[in-house]
């Protein structure tokens, strides 16, 4: 059998070429930015913690009631199945984005507008494009706080992980108009630290390693990595609240994400983080991810800069 030439995409039962994925216009992701999702990162072509991605699928969708028509089973055999068509079309040295968006379907307006409709299951894999966060391992980057405040969980939990973008979208311009290629940190109604538009926050200081709670954030997968390993490491660690003083006035910064899985930030807000410099615990943090994966994650970040 000859090997693919375009990558494939899980949609609603059906395995078709990504160039001709489609949905409707009337599905809910689109009228109303009704969609839960995931997004799983591969390391040497291997998911990483799927099972605990999917967990935290399943719950999302729960709270949301959205039945996807898949037990938790059914989807990883399917999630496993697109990676292995997608793999030959993935470079050696690459990995591969995993997408779950997971909508309630066709949406009709009226006044009872709620539709027994199955769920659109959308799945896709993208290449994992790091060149944009590379520079950031070795420099740091420049953490900036928005003037949008992040959305109480009263309204919506944090810890519910869905599509509606726009606001982290909106927060993360407003830290952009200071600084063009700044990482936002978003605050919460109460002025604590928050979230980032797509990862987690910790400090050091003096030692000791600080994360907000998920009280005000999302409960991060590659947040709960950090946590594993710094106590396999002995570092002192607290969930705890945190305002922009504790950044300021912090010796180490750094966001934590799926793709980059640790990013530096050695400015916040203008203010120099510690001596300027990315700090021991932090790159102790991103040896030790390293090694869990078997994978020098700052070195394929920084080879994808060198290939054309």
């Amino acid at each position: 059998m000859n090997p693919p030439t375009e990558r494939r995409v899980y949609l609603s039962g059906e395995m078709v070429p990504e160039s001709s994925a489609r949905i409707s216009i009337f599905d809910s992701a689109i009228l109303l930015g009704d969609c839960i999702t995931e997004s799983i990162r591969t390391f040497r072509h291997q998911p990483f913690r799927l099972d605990d991605h999917l967990t935290r699928l399943y719950k999302s969708l729960k709270v949301c009631r959205i039945d996807p028509g898949l037990s938790p089973a059914e989807l990883r055999e399917v999630t496993l199945r697109l990676l292995e068509t997608n793999r030959a079309l993935l470079g050696p040295e690459d990995d591969y984005w995993i997408v779950h968006n997971i909508s309630r379907g066709l949406t009709k307006p009226g006044p009872n507008p709620a539709q027994r409709n199955p769920a659109t299951v959308m799945i896709f894999n993208s290449p994992m494009d790091l060149r944009g966060w590379a520079r950031y391992y070795a420099h740091g980057c420049h953490a900036v706080t928005s003037f949008s405040r992040a959305i109480p969980a009263q309204s919506l939990d944090a810890r519910i992980k869905n599509r509606s973008r726009l606001f982290y979208t909106m927060a993360d311009q407003e830290a952009r108009l200071v600084d063009p290629d700044a990482q936002v940190v978003i605050l919460d109604i109460h002025g604590n630290v928050s979230e980032n538009k797509g990862g987690n926050l910790f400090v050091v200081s003096d030692g000791k390693l600080r994360t907000p709670s998920v009280d005000n954030c999302l409960a991060g997968i590659s947040r709960d990595t950090v946590i594993g390993l710094a106590r396999s490491l002995n570092l002192s660690l607290s969930e705890c609240a945190l305002q922009p003083y504790d950044l300021s006035t912090a010796d180490e910064v750094f966001f934590t994400s799926t793709p980059y899985c640790i990013m530096p930030a050695t400015r916040f807000n203008g203010l120099t983080v510690g001596d300027g410099q990315v700090g021991p615990v932090t790159r102790r943090l991103l040896a030790a991810w390293s090694d869990h994966v078997g994978l020098d994650i700052v070195a394929q970040a920084e080879n994808q800069l060198k290939t054309p």
